[in-house]
């Protein structure tokens, strides 16, 4: 299930939105130069690696090398990461559909700050949930599930052009957004209690997801309430 684009056009520019996809679209196309050794070392040392905090050592290479514990930019710095290009591909593609119309609700400085501390909360909560280990966490996944999530409180009725592959056929259907983000959010939700009860996530952070769109909808609701009680 992948969405294609929403039925609500943004009443602003989204510069911000635009400057994201650019700056991650910019650090793949660092990432795709580097040769394979290289390109490991990149990854562990800016994505967000569990062990760092937890034993003060990574592997590299089947090479256990100390690291600094209290260095915390991987939290951020993983966010704008990506492992491959269906990974970027989908991730910007998403945030696209779902981004302008939420940067035109929040404001462009409000939604920078906002996208940025999803990923870092969605960050904290993934760590949570692995702790130990060894892999590196990367792609902006996190900040994507908290706009979603911010989407979902404020253009519940919107609709959603969506691809539906069903065995080799990709069929499209037009959803309402409340259906595919909430659709959307349980498939995290399930994927992520099977990881951790078969101790097994398939390299994908499940729980940055759903972290990500539960912050995100909360944000989304305490930005609304303030706006109410000070207009």
């Amino acid at each position: 299930m992948f969405p294609l684009k929403d039925s609500i056009k943004s009443s602003k520019t989204p510069y911000v939105l635009y400057v994201i996809i650019v700056l991650n679209v910019v650090i793949f196309a660092y990432e795709l130069g580097l040769s394979k050794t290289d390109l490991i070392i990149f990854i562990h040392r800016y994505g967000l690696v569990p062990s760092r905090y937890t034993d003060g050592r990574i592997i590299i290479q089947g090479t256990y090398e100390s690291v600094n514990q209290f260095n915390l930019i991987p939290f951020l710095s993983s966010t704008f990461m990506h492992g491959g290009w269906l990974h970027i591909i989908s991730n910007m593609w998403t945030l696209f559909v779902f981004g302008d119309n939420v940067e035109s609700k929040l404001g462009h400085i409000r939604f920078l700050l906002y996208y940025l501390s999803w990923g870092v909360i969605a960050n904290v909560i993934q760590f949570s949930f692995m702790s130990d280990s060894n892999i590196a966490i990367i792609g902006a996944s996190g900040c994507i599930a908290g706009v979603m999530g911010t989407y979902l409180y404020f253009f519940p009725w919107s609709r959603v052009l969506t691809l539906v592959p069903i065995f080799f056929f990709p069929l499209l259907f037009e959803l309402p957004a409340y259906f595919f983000l909430v659709l959307w959010f349980f498939s995290q939700f399930f994927s992520g209690v099977f990881s951790v009860s078969s101790s097994s996530s398939g390299g994908v952070a499940w729980w940055a997801h759903i972290g990500g769109f539960i912050i995100g909808l909360l944000m989304a609701w305490s930005f609304s309430r303030r706006k109410e009680e000070t207009s």
